[in-house]
């Protein structure tokens, strides 16, 4: 009787464990320094840690699923800390640019980390995170050049419905083709 999915070895059964407790260790670590030093500075660097966690997490297990999570964490809360103390003082519609161009960082950095964390049913990376992180980057951008930015996502507002008759157009003709 052969079983086609991969075995987990002893070996790996540990390494999950390991990586699990160290996880939880660090969240939980933050955590209590944040109850200790109980500073708006310190809650600034509670996501971006949280997300380096992660990420070394998964890069140390080998485990894409763990980049996910650390990519999105990184990114949130690098776009938090450059419009908090890095570049204070900006109107509503640039810091919110700023803030989805760092989290559009994220998820580019999953993808690239993932060229590393090589998968058990042998992908060479993960393409898909460039998606949500190429449209988070386009309205970032968009949000950061002002008004004409805010007219083009306007355009973009009203028109997005066609990409999805488009999308929907392609698949049917490349289903019957």
């Amino acid at each position: 009787m052969t079983n086609n999915e991969p075995q987990k070895t002893e070996g790996g059964k540990r390494r999950s464990g390991l990586v699990a407790g160290l996880i939880l260790v660090g969240v939980g670590v933050l955590l209590l320094l944040q109850n200790i030093f109980s500073s708006q500075d310190f809650g600034l660097f509670i996501l971006p840690l949280l997300g380096v966690i992660f990420l070394a997490a998964g890069l140390y297990a080998g485990r894409r699923g763990l980049l996910i999570p650390g990519g999105i964490l990184l990114g949130i809360g690098a776009g938090v800390f450059v419009t908090q103390r890095a570049i204070p003082e900006m109107d509503g519609n640039r810091e919110g640019g700023i803030i989805l161009i760092c989290f559009a960082a994220g998820w580019v950095l999953i993808s690239l980390l993932s060229l590393i964390v090589k998968d058990e049913d042998g992908t060479d990376w993960m393409r898909w995170p460039l998606i949500p992180g190429g449209i988070l980057g386009l309205i970032g951008g968009l949000l950061l050049l002002g008004e004409s930015g805010e007219k083009w996502l306007d355009y973009l507002g009203q028109g997005w419905p066609v990409i999805l008759i488009l999308a929907g157009l392609f698949l049917l003709w490349k289903r019957l083709r």
